[in-house]
This record gives C-alpha cells, sequence and structure tokens, in this order.
C-alpha cells in the first residue's frame, strides 16, 4: 500500500477540520434550521468516513471511537460511520517478510517452517499470517504495517492540533468535554496497541485472570519469537459468535452462549483492572463445542477501584429500582452534569427503567425507538472521559448479543448474570436480602414517615430557635432604622428652624445631618433586606 507523505496527510486532516469549524459557526451565525443542521451533519459524516477510508492508519480508530459518542455528537453524524470495520488492503508480502527478519535478526526459515503469504486480517496496524512453527506447532504471526509508527506520529501531531482548536473554540458548554483528556487517553491506548510486547503481557493477564474458566480460550504467546512489532501466538480455529448459521448448525444455545459472553464480560466492566475495549466479532469467536475464544488485547482500558465499586453499586441499584442510590453512584462516577438537581434525576430514571417491554413489542418499534432516545436525552447525564472505551466495550457487547438474541431484553440477559455474580462477590447472602428488603417502596415509604416522626422534635426546635433568631436580627434593623428616621425628623426640624433665625451654620449643619440619615436608613433597610434572602 502506498501511503501519502506526512506533510500531505497532516494537510488533508487538518483542512477538513478547519473547514467544518468554519461551517459550524457559518451555519450558527446564519441560525440554519434543524433540517439544514441534519443534512450538513449527514454531508460531513459521510466526508469523514471517506477521509478515514483514503488516509487509514490512526483514523480508523479515530472513526470507530467517535461513532459511539452519540452523546457528544450529531445523531446524523455518527450515523455515517457506525459500521468502519478496521479492514485495509493488505501490505506487499515483500514489506511484511523485510520486518519479520529485521525483528528477528535473522531468515523466517530459521523461525518458520512455513507461512502463507495471504494474511487472514488486515487492519489499520496490522496483519495476521497462519504459520507453522519449526516444532510443527500452527501459529499466527501478527505484524506491524511498514511505517505504521511513522504514520500514527504525524496523525497524533494533526489531532493535537485539531483537539487544542476544539477545546479553545468548539461551540460547546464550558466543560463539557475535556478535549485535552481525551487527547491524552486516545494516545495512550493507541501507544499501548502499537507495542506488542504490552499485547502480549495484556494477553497473559487476561489468561491468567480467567484461568478458572473451563469453556474460555485466550490463545498462548510465545514470547521467545514476539517483540514490540511482531507478536507470535497459539493459532484457534473459530467462527465469528454472531453467525447465527454456525451456531444453528451445531445446536449452540444462544441463550447460554449469550450468559457466557457476559460472565466473561460483566466482571471486567464492575471490577478493577483492565478490561478489553474492542470485543467486536472477529475478536470474539465461538467453537463448535460452545467455547468461546477471546483475540486481540492490543486496546485495552482500566477502571480503577473506586469506580468499579461505584458501578457495582450503579447497577445494583438499577436492578433493585433504588433509584435514589443510583443516582448517588451516577454522581459519584461523574456521569452527572454539573448542578442538576437529584430529586429530578430520580425520577426521569424512575420513568426511564419502569417502562414495560412487553407493551412496546406491540407497537411501532420506531416510535419507540425515538421515545426511548427522547427519555434519554431528557437525563442530564454526560459520559466522563475516562469511561469512553469502557463505553465502547459495552455498546459492543450489548450490539452482539442482541445480535444472537434479538428477542430478548438486555436487562433480562444480565441480570441472572449479575446476581450469580454477586452470589460470588458477596457470600454474604443477608447482607443482600437486607439491600433488596430497603430498596422496596413500602419499606422506604415506612423508613421515611418513621425518620421524620424520630427527627421532629429536633426539627421543631430548630424552627422555634431559628424563628427567635430572625425576630432578634430583625428587631436590631428595626430599631437602627427608627433611631436613623427619627435623627432626620430632627434634623430637618433643625434645618427649618435655621433658614427661619436665617443662622446659616444650623441649617447648613442640619441639612447634611439630614443627608446622612437619609443614606443610613436606605443602608439599614439593604441590610435588613439582604439578611432576609441569606435566611
Amino acid at each position: 500500500m502506498k501511503y501519502n507523505k506526512k506533510s500531505v496527510r497532516a494537510w488533508k486532516i487538518l483542512s477538513f477540520a478547519l473547514s467544518v469549524f468554519l461551517k459550524v459557526y457559518w451555519y450558527r451565525f446564519r441560525r440554519k434550521s434543524e433540517s439544514e443542521w441534519e443534512r450538513f451533519w449527514e454531508k460531513t459524516g459521510n466526508q469523514f468516513r471517506e477521509l478515514l477510508f483514503d488516509l487509514e492508519g490512526l483514523l480508523i480508530k479515530v472513526g470507530q471511537l467517535l461513532s459511539i459518542r452519540e452523546d457528544l455528537l450529531p445523531k446524523s453524524f455518527t450515523k455515517q460511520i457506525q459500521d468502519l470495520v478496521d479492514q485495509v488492503p493488505a501490505a506487499p508480502w515483500e514489506e511484511i517478510k523485510k520486518e519479520l527478519e529485521k525483528e528477528w535478526n535473522r531468515p523466517i526459515e530459521d523461525i518458520l517452517l512455513s507461512i502463507e503469504e495471504e494474511p487472514v486480517a488486515s487492519a489499520s496496524i496490522g496483519q495476521v499470517y497462519k504459520a507453522i512453527l519449526k516444532d510443527g506447532t500452527e501459529a499466527a504471526v501478527k505484524v506491524q504495517r511498514p511505517a505504521i509508527r511513522s504514520i500514527i506520529k504525524t496523525d497524533f501531531r494533526s489531532l493535537a492540533i485539531i483537539f487544542w482548536f476544539a477545546g479553545h473554540f468548539a461551540p460547546l458548554p464550558k466543560g463539557f468535554i475535556n478535549f485535552n483528556l481525551l487527547f491524552k487517553e486516545l494516545k495512550i491506548v493507541i501507544e499501548r496497541e502499537v507495542d506488542f510486547k504490552k499485547e502480549m503481557e495484556t494477553s497473559n493477564y487476561f489468561r491468567e485472570r480467567f484461568r478458572s474458566f473451563s469453556n474460555l480460550l485466550i490463545p498462548r504467546v510465545y514470547s521467545e519469537f514476539t517483540t514490540s512489532q511482531v507478536l507470535v501466538m497459539e493459532w484457534v480455529d473459530g467462527a465469528r459468535i454472531t453467525d447465527i448459521d454456525f451456531l444453528e448448525k451445531y445446536q449452540i444455545s444462544r441463550k447460554e452462549l449469550s450468559e457466557h459472553v457476559l460472565r466473561v464480560f460483566l466482571p471486567q466492566w464492575l471490577e478493577a483492572g483492565f478490561f478489553h475495549a474492542d470485543p467486536h466479532a472477529g475478536n470474539v469467536r465461538v467453537r463448535s463445542d460452545g467455547t468461546l475464544i477471546l483475540l486481540d488485547f492490543g486496546m485495552v482500558g482500566e477502571i480503577s477501584k473506586k469506580d468499579a465499586l461505584n458501578f457495582q453499586h450503579l447497577i445494583q441499584a438499577i436492578l433493585f429500582k433504588n433509584y435514589a442510590n443510583a443516582v448517588d453512584a451516577l454522581r459519584e462516577l461523574d456521569f452527572l452534569l454539573p448542578k442538576s438537581d437529584a430529586k429530578h434525576v430520580e425520577k426521569l430514571l424512575k420513568e426511564v427503567l419502569s417502562i414495560d417491554f412487553n407493551r412496546f413489542k406491540e407497537m411501532d418499534i420506531l416510535a419507540v425507538k425515538k421515545e426511548m432516545n427522547d427519555i434519554m436525552r431528557s437525563l442530564p447525564i454526560q459520559v466522563p472521559t475516562r469511561f469512553i472505551f469502557l463505553g465502547r466495550s459495552f455498546v459492543t457487547i450489548e450490539g452482539m448479543l442482541l445480535t444472537i438474541n434479538p428477542d430478548e431484553e438486555l436487562i433480562d440477559m444480565i441480570k441472572p448474570v449479575f446476581m450469580e455474580w454477586i452470589n460470588k462477590n458477596y457470600p454474604n447472602k443477608w447482607k443482600l436480602v437486607l439491600t433488596w428488603i430497603k430498596a422496596q417502596p413500602f419499606i422506604q415509604m415506612f423508613q421515611s414517615t418513621f425518620t421524620s416522626l424520630v427527627e421532629l422534635p429536633g426539627r421543631l426546635l430548630d424552627k422555634r430557635e431559628e424563628e427567635q433568631m430572625r425576630s432578634y436580627y430583625f428587631s436590631i434593623y428595626e430599631n437602627q432604622k427608627k433611631q436613623v428616621f427619627f435623627l432626620g425628623i430632627l434634623a430637618a426640624l433643625s434645618t427649618f428652624f435655621g433658614m427661619h433665625v436665617q443662622n446659616s451654620y444650623i441649617w447648613q449643619v442640619s441639612s447634611g445631618v439630614v443627608g446622612l440619615s437619609l443614606f443610613g436608613y436606605i443602608l439599614c433597610t439593604w441590610k435588613q433586606r439582604k439578611w432576609l434572602k441569606r435566611k
């Protein structure tokens, strides 16, 4: 594949971004209608898609990331890039062979008995070949594309300029998205993906983490042949998990397969540690006996202990319909927008999560989807930058499960697996039962009433003390106002007296006192009102 020169590549990226910014400001200035904005973003999405396929490299990854950010980008834009596949034309075998021999520092015949020259997969960063090692073992050899590191460096320089410009000049509410943090996280993930030694470490981490799963296969990596640009691993055969014909041919239970997928991914989303950030159907495969195969650990994210605990609280609160706790968990995770009203969010969550999906099955699916989207958009929720790749992982698995089980609701699939996970990680069943009991409406109502009765005497005392304080301070300000008022009256009388006896000294001094009294009265009134507002 022939790449453009760095300067031309950078210019294409920057000129496209600049043209989009200018058009956005022009549309805002001209106050374009909603339909005109819709057409603009649809056209821009198509142009962006063409640019991605033209330049390939890092930009394919960026496009895949942006395609799941409907919370930040117009839907008509993301719709154009939702089906992006990281599949690009293969680099010539001669170039790949040179890369292998350069990394191994010897002829490939010294390590491989044979290798197929046509790749079995060709993505933006690397290509995968089927080979046989000297000892006769079948292996998968993943090789980085020639000059990919140089291309990524050029793309990151261009993206750094675009993200800086967006952070300072994009017409978005202040603090709506941290572009600097988004760029840093994207850079960390991509740089990890182009270091195959890190991918080997991550693959070993997942093998160890899920070693107790009997029907899960994660290929072994051959460290003696792996470098930062070449990854050699065990070859495994399996069909894409979304291959329905394969599932039916071997009579694989879709329900059991879906639950198995969730058993593998739910702990990744809820527990501290790494999670697979790119689990598309090409990376999640299945064998004829139902064994799950997990591939490609180049793109991963990490969850902190604090976030993992809050995610657990959120899922538990949703399943037990404890919406107040769900709001608290969302706030701890930074999902709620600043200054959002907790009671309002709680009410909206209850509306969203109390929907009767069985009733919807008899209705127009497009109308239902629109209603759901309207409700979700009404929630004052943002996706924190640190969860972008977690969202990518969840959305990808969600689409996968709905493809396998189109008639099942996602919440119905998750609930039994989550309860199984709860029982495994929280052996104290009584604590779980108590949590469920406390979440019941009648218990919450009783608890609220009982708490109100217990706290009533204290609140009455506080109220009485508050009223006494209000009365005390109000009296102070009123007395001050009366004092300056009477002083003003006396000064006014003195002014008239001075004018009557034609004594300029008396009436001038008295006039000054009248002015001071008026100012004092206004000042006392202002202070009194300010105090009342504060209370």
